[in-house]
């Protein structure tokens, strides 16, 4: 009785194992869990898993445990089933796998669902979540925490974004020099969708799926639906030290909100839009008089009042503080401050105190100031800014700074101002030369002169045209009383009322002639126009000269 009960036990072992074996043939099932996988305290959990028609039972393991966590047949559907918790406690977190029994035999099992479990504030403190500026965007960012009710810091911080079943990501927390712990976690690619709202939570170690309470929810606007703005200031990129300054955020969108985002500060400065001309808004940021931290990179944003949403960002605006560090540069130019189109120039900005950045900086250029990394030489610390070939468009008043690769932002006092005057270059052509002096009133009474010798011409012509035609009109008339009989058809061509109607044309034609040449002949100069007689004889029409130019 013993062998073969013991033969039986092998035998239903081997067809266990061959079942398990056979398992590869059936797909995996899908499961889920609602409300979600991240489940407040005490909140009832219903966890699902689908399989395939026909199937016969289905089974839920949670890892770490040696035997089924719980098994249930299938709900009227046939192809799913549910597992239900009642109230969600550290003692259900973990991760959970199903299956399910077919008559081919068992699927494999589904990808791990992880349930963690949301504590209250009172048990553990959420964290804070803020923004971190970015090159191009804004990112949700350091993730302090605030001190637990043990006295002890987070060991990992989690960010979850809403409408998603799993975390966005997980990091270590990092110890900082203020005794807070903190944890950046970048966000990117962004996709056209415009709104994010994230949460961040903090757990230990050795409490993996047991989060904290969570933070306040971060709403994150992602910038890129319409177009972006300008932002710039009437100041100039480099300030003073107590000078005023003023941001403003324009577009033609016509936007009705715009914001301000200043690297390193969390919060966007909003203001209403305005319209100062037509087809354009505009919102203006007063910072006051200027201190060390306005020193730094700018973007803004704009926004309709009907939406959430933001523009894309602005480019971005470096606001740099000059006069906080002590030193004054000096600043040269070779081979002078005079010189032709084309030439090579090179400015020259020196000190004798190190410095690892110099600037140079162009009186009312919109674009940044010139950056050049230091080098030591003949004593001095130089940069060498080159312009070659120079235009006219390099012309203007230069001054360079100096400043510190700890605080880019804040430059050195001024240099004295360098005046570059060039000249002869094609942008001096950009409109056609205006000469002055006598030969150019020469010139232009000569050009005037032709063009009313030719009119006059043209009146003397048509007049003795119309005299021609009256004599040989009067002619044919004298002519009609010949008593050839072979001129008679022609004599009868013209009747005293015809003649009477040529005389009255040959008049009228006199008259008008004789109009234009007495129009041409009082005509006077207009006002403030002045010829240049210094040809000698004074001119013959200077009336005629006047009336051309006006006309």
């Amino acid at each position: 009785m013993t062998p073969t009960l013991t033969a039986l036990l092998c035998l239903g072992l081997s067809v266990g194992v061959r079942t398990q074996v056979q398992a590869g043939t059936l797909p995996k099932p899908t499961i889920w869990a609602e409300p979600g996988s991240v489940i407040p305290w005490n909140v009832p959990v219903t966890i699902w898993c689908q399989g395939t028609l026909g199937a016969q039972d289905f089974r839920l393991d949670k890892e770490g445990s040696q035997s089924p966590w719980d098994t249930q047949p299938p709900l009227e559907s046939g192809d799913k089933a549910t597992f239900s918790i009642s109230y969600m406690t550290e003692h259900n977190t973990g991760r959970y796998r199903c299956y399910y029994l077919s008559p081919t035999g068992w699927s494999q099992r589904s990808d791990p669902l992880e349930l963690v479990v949301v504590t209250s504030e009172k048990t553990l403190r959420g964290p804070r979540l803020r923004l971190c500026p970015q090159e191009g965007g804004l990112l949700p960012g350091a993730c302090p925490s605030h001190s637990p009710a043990l006295g002890e810091e987070y060991d990992r911080f989690i960010v979850t974004k809403e409408g998603e079943d799993k975390p966005s990501g997980a990091l270590d927390a990092q110890p900082q020099p203020s005794g807070q712990t903190q944890a950046l976690f970048p966000v990117g690619p962004v996709p056209p969708s415009p709104r994010w709202t994230f949460r961040c939570y903090g757990c230990y170690r050795s409490k993996p799926q047991v989060w904290s309470a969570p933070s306040d929810p971060l709403e994150l606007l992602v910038s890129g639906v319409s177009g972006k703005p300008s932002l710039l200031t009437p100041q100039g990129p480099v300030v003073a030290l107590g000078q005023n300054l003023t941001l403003q955020c324009r577009s033609d969108v016509g936007y009705e909100r715009y914001a301000l985002f200043k690297e390193g500060e969390q919060d966007l400065l909003q203001r209403p839009g305005r319209q100062p001309q037509a087809g354009l808004s505009q919102a203006d940021f007063p910072r006051g008089l200027v201190i060390r931290s306005d020193g730094g990179r700018y973007r803004c944003y704009g926004g309709h009042n009907l939406s959430s949403e933001w523009s894309a960002p602005s480019d971005p605006l470096d606001i740099l503080v000059a006069g906080w560090l002590r030193d004054t540069p000096s600043l040269s130019v070779q081979p002078g401050p005079t010189v032709a189109s084309g030439e090579n120039v090179t400015l020259l900005c020196q000190s004798s105190t190190w410095r690892h950045t110099f600037l140079l900086s162009k009186e009312g250029a919109a674009h940044p100031p010139l950056r050049l990394r230091s080098k030591f030489q003949g004593g001095q610390y130089r940069a060498e800014f080159s312009l070659s070939p120079v235009t006219a468009a390099h012309g203007g008043t230069y001054r360079c700074y100096s400043s510190l690769s700890t605080s880019p932002y804040l430059l050195s006092q001024p240099s004295d101002p360098l005046e570059l005057l060039v000249s002869g270059g094609p942008e001096n052509q950009l409109l056609p030369p205006v000469e002055s002096g006598p030969q150019t009133g020469l010139k232009s009474y000569l050009n005037v002169l032709i063009g009313v010798s030719a009119a006059f011409i043209v009146l003397l012509l048509l007049l003795l045209f119309l005299l021609i035609r009256c004599r040989h009109s009067r002619r044919r008339k004298s002519g009609a009383a010949d008593p050839e009989p072979k001129n008679r058809g022609l004599q009868s061509s013209f009747s005293p009322a015809a003649d009477a109607q040529d005389q009255n044309l040959c008049e009228e034609k006199r008259r008008v002639a004789l109009g234009a040449d007495a129009a041409v002949n009082n005509t006077q100069p207009a006002e403030g126009v002045q010829l240049d007689h210094q040809s000698g004889e004074p001119p013959a029409e200077p009336s005629v000269y006047a009336t051309t130019r006006i006309h």
